[in-house]
């Protein structure tokens, strides 16, 4: 929560985070599977969680702390990580959350898995749906993929994208899409990618990515 709250107030547009479930199905802000001294997180109540670690945020408290500004929710459920979960629960569960505010956030869903997006977009089809990729993963084939599950943005691991992101850009505005470069912390590369048209650059250092880009 205070590195949301700093980021934004460096000048950043919005903020990323990542969402899981607990046992009994509370969204919850928290980047890794497991957690210290509690283990695997989808095996741990929200009570056991909030006891031992106060500080992780739920869903709604995080989006009432950044109120106004982006949220980028990556949905958080890979096959063979810890508390991997075949019926992609998070996706229901982080649209319920999200119908329950009443519109009242600007949240745009991403996930590096395909099918937990998709299960997103069939429950919610009016929100915003971005593809992650990694580095290995071609950024034009994702391209193509993104835009036939009816996703809106391609979000591609940096490494890899630049010797491409002219044509790539391109391409995903002619069919509409966005494209949200991670994690940009380089000026140079920031100023080019700028350049080039990409819709946003997701990065670990807000002020000095509006310095780069003279904002």
């Amino acid at each position: 929560m205070p590195a949301f709250t700093l980021a934004l107030a460096l000048g950043a547009d919005g903020v990323e985070l990542d969402a899981r479930r607990t046992a009994d199905d509370v969204v919850v802000v928290l980047h890794d599977p497991s957690t210290r001294r509690l283990g695997v997180l989808a095996n741990v109540s929200f009570d056991q969680l909030r006891a031992v670690r106060p500080e992780v945020p739920t869903l709604d408290e995080a989006l009432d702390a950044c109120a106004g500004a982006l949220v980028n929710v990556e949905l958080k459920n890979l096959p063979g990580e810890p508390g991997y979960d075949a019926d992609d629960r998070i996706a229901d569960l982080v649209a319920a959350r999200l119908a329950a505010r009443d519109g009242a956030d600007d949240v745009l869903v991403s996930s590096f898995n395909l099918e937990v997006l998709d299960r997103y977009h069939a429950v919610d089809p009016a929100r915003p749906t971005g593809l992650l990729t990694l580095r290995g993963f071609d950024p034009r084939d994702a391209l193509q993929l993104a835009a036939e599950r009816g996703h809106r943005a391609l979000h591609p691991d940096v490494r890899g994208f630049s010797r491409v992101a002219a044509a790539v850009v391109e391409r995903a505005h002619e069919l509409a899409l966005g494209v949200h470069v991670w994690t940009v912390n380089d000026a140079t590369r920031i100023r080019r990618l700028a350049a080039v048209g990409v819709d946003a650059l997701i990065t670990d250092v807000p002020d000095a990515a509006r310095q780069a880009l003279g904002r």
